[in-house]
């Protein structure tokens, strides 16, 4: 199975550097913003990436999904946390967001793989 969704993070990545090279300002404000949105705090930063994980599914955004589903098992989050967030965003965003649900279990799945070698385990 083709590994879309690294390749679709890759993709990402490449792009913001190419924002941040003509729009300096914005995605300087942008990454700051993602640090400390995205940092521990009351929450953990694992909940934080489910929560805009969730929030990407019922956006209906691939790139949300690859992003997110990336950054929360590295913060580590286990697989039934992920299935558990995955089963809100259905809930608040009803079909399209289960297909996109499909979509981003899919996605733990081909990075499964890159935290296993890293010891992270994705079961509770």
């Amino acid at each position: 199975m083709p590994q879309k969704y690294q390749h679709r993070r890759d993709e990402l990545n490449h792009g913001f550097v190419e924002m941040k090279q003509v729009l300096p300002g914005v995605m300087k404000g942008f990454a700051q913003l993602h640090r400390e949105a995205t940092a521990d705090g009351v929450l953990a930063a694992k909940y934080k990436e489910m929560i805009a994980l969730a929030i990407g599914i019922t956006s209906h955004c691939d790139g949300c999904i690859a992003l997110h589903m990336h950054d929360a098992l590295e913060a580590g989050a286990t697989r039934d946390e992920i299935v558990e967030a995955i089963g809100v965003a259905v809930l608040m965003g009803g079909g399209p967001s289960a297909i996109y649900g499909i979509d981003a279990l899919e996605a733990m799945e081909q990075f499964k793989d890159k935290f296993a070698e890293a010891s992270i385990t994705l079961t509770d």
